[in-house]
């Protein structure tokens, strides 16, 4: 791995596998649950000025990876729910660049940490509660038509938040 690739993905790039066991899930779940302490538990480590400081060339900087964070899992939360009360659904992809960019991502980083907050306490009570068989529903991306089962999106958020925190990491290191 070169270094330009060290730096975006710090936390090694996400490898999906065909299945998962319950205790992987369990242990996804927990990563999940435990992600917003950890991005406020970084983000109390940062100055204003790190704030806005990329964690690489061309990146983000921490106060955007923030508000991403929230908006992702916004995301996977709805996706969630339609996997789960519809049909194998069509998702509605978005634009994580271009929303990076909206106007609100200039404020404070609380605010989508107080929403992560929350939102994870829904959406992890609703994925506990859950049957087997239900973590095999899938959903199809538009863009790549690939169903997508919620197992392995539960494993990659666990992993997305992990990645995300290694990047504000990387920022809290910069003077």
């Amino acid at each position: 791995m070169n270094n330009d690739d060290q730096l975006r993905y710090p936390a090694g790039k996400f490898i999906p596998k065909d299945s998962y066991t319950a205790d992987e899930l369990k242990q996804y779940i927990d990563t999940i649950e435990a992600l917003p302490k950890e991005v406020e538990k970084t983000l109390h480590t940062l100055s204003q000025k790190q704030l806005d400081t990329p964690y690489r060339d061309g990146g983000w900087t921490a106060r955007q990876v923030i508000h991403h964070i929230s908006d992702s899992h916004i995301n996977a939360y709805v996706r969630t729910k339609w996997l789960l009360t519809e049909s194998t659904p069509v998702i509605k992809a978005y634009e994580e660049k271009k929303w990076a960019e909206t106007p609100e991502t200039r404020l404070d980083p609380l605010i989508s940490i107080e929403l992560l907050k929350a939102l994870h306490v829904k959406w992890t009570s609703l994925l506990r509660r859950l049957e087997p068989d239900d973590f095999r529903k899938s959903f199809v991306h538009p863009e790549t038509g690939k169903h997508v089962t919620l197992e392995r999106m539960v494993a990659m958020y666990a992993w997305h938040g992990e990645h995300h925190v290694a990047h504000l990491r990387i920022v809290a290191n910069k003077p």
